[in-house]
């Protein structure tokens, strides 16, 4: 896991020294440990009829990584969904940047109840 995030952490910056964030560790190394739980819960989210086999490995992947940080970090939950929704954008289009914002602000109201 740790050569996979130091890979995507410094693939453009080959001439750096770069130490890769614990924080970016944690959440990766966190989202793996816990994918199958992480899928039953964005299950619990989705319209019937829908599975998150579904959904594109973008989208997949940014709600599992935004429900992880909502759940296990004391990052704001607002800050999360926002960060979310900005992957969205740049590694998706605007329907899944939506998506995934409707999707985690409805996963935050119910944490929230």
């Amino acid at each position: 896991m740790e050569t996979a995030c130091h890979f995507a952490y410094t693939h453009d910056r080959e001439d750096e020294d770069v130490q890769i964030p614990a924080f970016l560790l944690n959440l990766v190394s966190g989202v793996q440990a816990q994918k199958d739980e992480l899928d039953k819960q964005i299950n619990q989210h989705l319209k019937s009829g829908w599975t998150v086999e579904r959904l594109t490995l973008v989208e997949k992947n940014l709600l599992r990584l935004g429900i992880f940080e909502i759940t296990s970090f004391d990052t704001p939950q607002l800050v999360a969904v926002n960060e979310a929704i900005e992957l969205a954008k740049n590694f998706s289009d605007q329907k899944s940047a939506r998506f995934i914002n409707g999707l985690l602000s409805q996963f935050v109201t119910e944490e929230n109840e």
